[in-house]
């Protein structure tokens, strides 16, 4: 879990995740496209996030294609935030969102 939160902590590596939540299967070219940073910067990043599996890969041919693996963040939330109870926690996140002026409250 240690590499997980490491991969975690910066947050280049969340923008890809991101990305990877928005369209799976992306190549290293289409993930460069939207970060401000070198191909071989992204390639390290990526490689960090398959060491924590965060990310997998397949290739299809040529193209090496990176896929969001959820699973360790989802064993993250049931670790460290499952412990607590989930209505107590939607009750502070609401009255932040009131005293921060956005008034709507989310309902799950």
């Amino acid at each position: 879990m240690d590499a997980v939160f490491k991969a975690l902590a910066d947050g280049s590596r969340r923008k890809l995740l991101d990305q990877l939540r928005v369209s799976n299967g992306q190549t290293l070219g289409e993930l460069c496209a939207h970060l401000d940073m070198t191909r071989q910067a992204v390639s390290k990043h990526l490689r960090l996030l398959e060491a924590a599996n965060l990310v997998a890969v397949t290739w299809h041919g040529r193209e090496k294609l990176h896929y969001l693996n959820p699973v360790p963040i989802h064993e993250i939330s049931e670790r460290w935030i499952g412990k607590y109870e989930r209505r107590r926690l939607q009750a502070l996140g609401d009255l932040k969102r009131v005293l921060e002026g956005n008034k709507t409250s989310r309902k799950e």
